[in-house]
């Protein structure tokens, strides 16, 4: 089993709205694998707290104009989530990335490949 097309979808227009605000190492994971309630984790990597809820403020307008909207919104400063239910967006900054390594936790579920061009 993999994402659904709607949860690449959305996944995809996050990627792009983190890209645009310069977000780095942004990693999207299929989660179907496992037994969670979200089917991706998009996680990205910002170079301060500003940049964070920029990057964030991206991604809710970009998924807002698509229809979408989070079923919650979770921390503030280095580390904000946005649950869309079958998708987690992660803006974390770097300190907390390295930190936490949401990606080496789980790193048997398969990578999604995303259609972003580096925006710098």
């Amino acid at each position: 089993m993999s994402a659904s097309e709607n949860a690449r979808t959305i996944t995809q227009l996050a990627a792009e709205a983190i890209n645009e605000k310069l977000g780095t190492d942004i990693v999207a994971l299929d989660m179907t694998g496992q037994m969670l309630l979200s089917e991706v984790f998009l996680i990205a990597t910002a170079a301060n707290e500003r940049q964070v809820d920029a990057i964030a403020d991206a991604v809710f307008e970009k998924l807002a104009a698509a229809g979408e909207k989070p079923v919650r919104k979770e921390g503030k400063g280095a580390w904000i989530l946005l649950d869309y239910s079958d998708l987690v967006v992660h803006v974390q900054s770097e300190e907390l990335r390295n930190y936490y390594m949401l990606d080496r936790l789980w790193n048997d579920c398969p990578a999604i490949e995303l259609k972003i061009e580096e925006a710098r």
